[in-house]
């Protein structure tokens, strides 16, 4: 069969290319992949090419298929995985295999797997490592988003405390504690917010911060205090760059004790900073956001660390279990990622938006592996609808959901722009 693929061949070298699929063995299973959200990691494999500590060093002859966050449907399984899977099972991927200690992941790794194609194969090792999972929500969109919103599962399932005079750690963030999540008006901190409101284990306090007065403006509407407010939560939305004194201001919100749990999701030394002065006894600092720079480091704290028990952690991605988390989560409603996505297009417009992700505003892209359109804003539907009415239907679809991307939305694309 063949397929059409954004394949990278070395730093800042993408190429859409038509070829041949080999047939699939009996250890392997042919898919359709319909949708695939960009990542920023994906932009960092882009930029750096070989280098990167998940691409081959032989990418340019053996070039790998990109995109890491996708989801679509089973066309045929090899005998040895026939009991467990059956054509037309939709599916995710949790791309971190970790098979054999490997760093190797579909959407950095493979040739003939990854989120940026309109076919793939996906090879036994996916399977062996039960990373393969099934998929049941309406829209292929929040499978593409499960493993982002894995990323923040892992995050807050990572964090860790102890109790005075004891030196087990107490996995996950304080139950009805405070929260502080910095820089979080990005795709990812909303994600981060949504699920700190609905999940299991939610903060009693929770402050979110940014620079940015529209996009502060926009997340409150979108994940609002008053929804919080239902689920026991209070939330604070905070614009750092109007205050005086960011760390009095935003510790006074604690009665001055300090947060228990701190998130910082940009990788900018004063956000960081920030973040270890904020910390209450015990309070744990989880740096999110990865940096490109090899040497990026800020100042942290050791008085604290010494005599106030401060910690840190870092994560980097989510496991399975996170994954299988976020998608019960999305197919019960619990939370609804949409809010992540601000663009849509085809795979023709892949290579242009990875190679200038960071350029582009807004939140996530999402990209239809199946459809011919620029990637397009969904404000700007309504502009665009005065000269194409397919637009201007995707507008009034997106309306209807107060803005957001739906699965109404994504079946009238997947029609009218194949």
């Amino acid at each position: 069969m063949k397929t059409t693929a954004l394949r990278l061949y070395g730093r800042e070298d993408l190429r859409l290319e038509t070829f041949e699929l080999p047939e699939i063995g009996p250890d392997e299973i042919l898919a359709r992949v319909v949708s695939d959200s960009i990542c920023m990691s994906t932009f960092k494999a882009a930029e750096q090419g070989a280098a990167h500590k998940r691409v081959p060093d032989d990418v340019a002859e053996n070039p790998t298929i990109m995109g890491h966050e996708f989801c679509g449907e089973l066309i045929a399984v090899g005998e040895k995985w026939a009991e467990r899977y059956r054509p037309g099972d939709r599916f995710a991927i949790q791309p971190a295999l970790a098979y054999k200690g490997s760093l190797a992941a579909p959407g950095y790794s493979y040739r003939y797997i990854g989120g940026d194609a309109t076919y793939v194969v996906i090879p036994n090792e996916v399977m062996e490592m039960n990373c393969l999972l099934p998929y049941a929500g309406e829209a292929f969109f929040f499978g593409s988003l499960a493993e982002p919103v894995s990323c923040v599962v892992g995050a807050f399932h990572a964090q860790y405390h102890t109790a005075y005079g004891s030196y087990e750690h107490r996995m996950g963030v304080v139950e009805n504690g405070a929260m502080a999540i910095l820089a979080g008006c990005g795709p990812m901190g909303m994600a981060a917010i949504d699920y700190a409101m609905h999940c299991d284990r939610r903060p009693s306090l929770l402050v979110v911060t940014d620079i940015d007065a529209d996009r502060l403006a926009r997340v409150e509407r979108l994940l609002s205090p008053e929804e919080a407010a239902r689920n026991g939560v209070k939330l604070v939305y905070v614009n750092t760059a109007a205050c005086g004194d960011a760390k009095a201001e935003l510790t006074s919100l604690t009665g001055g004790k300090g947060f228990d749990d701190v998130f910082c999701f940009a990788p900018v030394r004063s956000v960081v900073e920030l973040g270890g002065d904020l910390l209450g006894r015990d309070g744990c600092l989880n740096f999110f956001a990865g940096p490109m720079d090899k040497q990026f480091s800020a100042l942290f704290n050791f008085y604290n660390v010494h005599y106030a028990s401060t910690h840190l952690v870092g994560t980097s991605g989510g496991n399975t279990d996170d994954m299988r988390e976020a998608i019960a989560l999305m197919e019960q409603g619990r939370i609804n990622p949409a809010a992540m996505i601000t663009h849509v297009g085809g795979l023709n417009a892949a290579a242009e938006t990875t190679l200038n992700l960071p350029k582009i505003p807004g939140g996530k892209k999402l990209i239809y592996t199946h459809a011919d359109l620029p990637l397009t804003a969904i404000a700007d539907f309504a502009a665009k609808g005065a000269e194409d009415p397919r637009f201007a239907e995707l507008d009034h679809l997106c309306r209807e959901a107060g803005g957001l991307w739906n699965a109404a939305a994504e079946n009238y694309l997947l029609k009218v722009f194949a």
